[in-house]
């Protein structure tokens, strides 16, 4: 994976518990460019890797924005971003890659939950400077945790813009209306916790909106990853040197191939973010990642080693 030392140019607090982090190129050079959706990978002070929307205008090259909500049962990333980084210090990131990006359609609408207005704010930003027609749905707890919040209101697409807080009934979104009548050349975007997530999309798809239609990013995976009471002993087979290891139930495969000096990257290590995904040569994954679309997972020629398991006694993998 390339890597890019950038300074913290600047560290701003956005509202309660979220921080951006305005990331720049040590020597003054442009830096990769990346399209509306994209994410990088931060290299957090302690040896963890953590995936970052960008929120700022894709046509800008000098920087990049993210924003760093301190998740209240952080495994040290969150937390040391917002206590430990300050300006002026250098990290180390990923290039941006895209999971998430803007498809072409006559209309978008936009859902933010929470966080999840990173990658949506970067979308709207885009949309806006393209003449393109959308509407923006904003969900937060309360005003005073709304990240970007000014920036939005003083925007030019605060007009397409609408908040909705959880303490204020009057600005409950209204699902049914938003999404009450599908149309083929509408496309719709959601990001937030997961119940967010779910809930929009669960709504769309009820009312008749196709899957092909509805694209979602999550920044952690739908329910904490822990082993079934139905997992089993399966064996897994590099494709390169022939080796065969056993994977006993409740132990990742990467952390099982690592300990016999077979790295495979990982990230997240809950099949979120797709760090480590290896392609399948033989047998059929048990996939259990919230990163490849259903229809990835049915054609089963790559998985999430990190959280995946196999549901063939034997599968061989592209390593």
């Amino acid at each position: 994976m390339l890597q890019l030392s950038v300074k913290v140019a600047k560290k701003r607090v956005e509202a309660i518990d979220v921080v951006s982090l305005e990331l720049a190129s040590v020597d003054g050079q442009a830096l990769p460019a990346f399209t509306a959706g994209a994410h990088i990978d931060v290299f957090v002070p302690g040896g963890l890797i953590r995936q970052y929307s960008l929120l700022n205008d894709c046509t800008e090259s000098s920087r990049y924005l993210i924003g760093v909500l301190r998740e209240q049962n952080s495994r040290g990333g969150s937390v040391a971003l917002h206590d430990r980084t300050q300006e002026g210090d250098l990290i180390q990131i990923s290039a941006p890659r895209n999971r998430f990006a803007l498809m072409p359609a006559r209309r978008s609408i936009l859902f933010a939950g929470g966080i999840g207005v990173t990658p949506i704010l970067c979308m709207a930003k885009r949309l806006q400077a393209a003449q393109s027609d959308f509407e923006f749905h904003y969900c937060s707890r309360t005003l005073d945790r709304t990240a970007f919040h000014d920036e939005i209101v003083s925007s030019d697409f605060a007009g397409r813009t609408q908040f909705h807080f959880d303490d204020q009934a009057s600005t409950r979104m209204d699902l049914d209306a938003i999404l009450s009548t599908p149309h083929e050349q509408t496309h719709l975007y959601v990001c937030g916790p997961a119940g967010f997530i779910d809930c929009v999309v669960a709504h769309a798809q009820a009312v008749g909106w196709p899957v092909s239609q509805i694209h979602f990013e999550r920044f952690a995976a739908a329910e904490h990853i822990e082993p079934l009471a139905s997992d089993q002993t399966f064996q897994v087979k590099l494709a390169s040197t022939g080796e065969i290891f056993d994977i006993p139930p409740g132990e990742p495969i990467t952390r099982v191939l690592d300990r016999h000096g077979v790295f495979i990257p990982v990230s997240c290590e809950e099949g979120i973010c797709g760090t480590c995904l290896t392609g399948v040569v033989e047998g059929v994954p048990d996939h259990r990642d919230s990163y490849l679309t259903d229809q990835e997972h049915a054609v089963n020629d790559q998985f999430t080693p990190c959280c995946s398991r196999s549901k063939t006694s034997l599968l061989v993998i592209d390593a």
